[in-house]
């Protein structure tokens, strides 16, 4: 099992992802308008589905791949 997180504002992506002033670059812009929910994801999301993935309410689960990227589409860019 495993968890494909999409786009995440985090450390090791802040510089591809923002402006030097803080505001979104050009890159960030273009994944937000291809995710239905409008924005980047944040870390704290994934702590759910890492939670039932470590837990006995998925212990039937096998061979699955959780998509946390608040639908974006990259067909669409």
């Amino acid at each position: 099992n495993a968890i494909a997180p999409g786009f995440f504002l985090t450390k090791q992506n802040h510089a591809l992802m923002t402006n030097p002033d803080g505001t979104h670059s050009e890159r960030a812009l273009s994944i937000i308008e291809h995710t239905p929910f409008r924005r980047l994801g944040e870390p704290e999301e994934l702590l759910g589905t890492l939670h039932w993935l470590a837990s006995d309410a998925s212990k039937f689960v096998t061979g699955t791949m959780t998509v946390i990227d608040g639908g974006f589409d990259a067909f669409s860019i």
